[in-house]
């Protein structure tokens, strides 16, 4: 039944435009004379334009079936590229798109007054293809930008110290794989250190699924005991826990689409991946990196004080000994080779601080004694 009634107006519509042309025909063989018979009698006119008519009709009578099959075909077309697109820039294109059109038609009202004959309607053709891609690519490229516009554009500059001072006390925090599978987030969770909603994307809790059925063994342990640090935020936590589904169907990798998610939410990623780190910093996204968070909270050792270590291997210098503290840095004891094994007294000479945390350089108490 839809079939029939599209076939019926396609060629009712075929049928007006073939009338229409058998008008417009007429009119410009009489005024460029082009034949002997002029003017046209009103019958002739009507006779040329029911002809029009009907071969213009049959035309897309005929042709009906075989637009129907290419409009359906490039309307699946259009439906598979749109789903892929996500519903955001959707919107904002269309937005776009509008301001676009209307630019356009103000800028036309302009051109059509133009003398030349079809000049002002080519040239409104053109604008209006022009600034309607212009609007949609605009749109598009500069979709956070229009996303964040009402935290730009603020009344007053007390207004917007208070708004931005808000905005940082509940600034989400976005937690990435590496942090969860890591587990420390939620010993500092737990401090009260950190506020502000946690958020964990679905599409990393959907990385930890793959990894936690790795044929790997060792990245099969990674992923359940990152899934068991979920659980237990969750459970134990008391500040907020939000699980969101958004997702970026045209970026593949997980920390690009953390990035664009930091953005859209104005959050901070909570990581320890040094790469993702310096990404998000050129990309504008704070970062929270627990590694740099466990270096700061070491405790503080100044040359000259002394502490108790035990020498346990030898080191990379000759006659150097390596001790460890409890929370894992390296003391470098000068001279400790010939007292591996053993508990020592020594006096801290000088601290190294490098980008894989701190390294304290030591001699033994006796020596420095001696020495002075």
């Amino acid at each position: 039944m839809l079939n029939k009634i599209i076939r019926g107006a396609l060629t009712l519509a075929g049928a007006s435009a073939g009338y229409a042309i058998g008008i417009l025909v007429t009119k410009i063989i009489r005024v460029q004379r082009l034949i002997e018979i002029s003017p046209f009698t009103p019958l002739t006119e009507l006779v040329i334009s029911i002809v029009g008519a009907v071969v213009f009709g049959f035309i897309l009578f005929a042709m009906t079936p075989w637009l129907m099959r290419k409009g359906l075909r490039s309307a699946n077309c259009v439906e598979t590229e749109l789903q892929k697109i996500p519903t955001t820039d959707i919107l904002v294109g269309s937005i776009g798109l509008i301001i676009g059109l209307i630019i356009a038609y103000l800028i036309s009202q302009l051109l059509i007054n133009i003398p030349i004959p079809f000049v002002g309607n080519i040239l409104s053709v053109i604008i209006y293809i022009f600034l309607g891609y212009l609007g949609i690519s605009i749109a598009t490229k500069k979709i956070n930008d229009l996303i964040n516009l009402p935290n730009i554009f603020k009344w007053n500059i007390g207004k917007e110290k208070d708004i931005a001072k808000e905005d940082y006390k509940y600034q989400p925090k976005i937690l990435d794989t590496s942090v969860i599978i890591d587990g420390r987030i939620a010993d500092v969770c737990k401090t009260g250190f950190v506020e502000g909603p946690l958020i964990i994307p679905e599409f990393v809790l959907e990385e930890l699924r793959h990894i936690a059925d790795s044929s790997d063994s060792l990245k099969r342990n990674r992923g359940r005991r990152g899934l068991d640090i979920l659980n237990k935020i969750q459970k134990e936590l008391i500040m907020e826990v939000q699980i969101v589904d958004t997702d970026f169907e045209d970026i593949a990798e997980v920390d690009s689409k953390l990035v664009r998610l930091g953005q859209m939410m104005n959050g901070k990623i909570i990581t320890n991946d040094f790469n993702l780190n310096k990404v998000s910093e050129l990309q504008g996204v704070p970062v929270l990196n627990i590694n740099e968070l466990a270096n700061a909270v070491k405790p503080v050792v100044l040359p000259g004080e002394e502490m108790v270590v035990q020498v346990i291997k030898e080191g990379k210098e000759m006659g150097q000994g390596v001790a460890y503290l409890d929370d894992g840095t390296m003391i470098v004891v000068d001279g400790g080779k010939k007292h591996i094994g053993e508990t020592m007294d020594v006096m801290v000479t000088s601290v190294l601080q490098t980008a894989a945390g701190r390294m304290i350089f030591a001699k033994p108490k006796h020596m420095v004694n001696k020495t002075a």
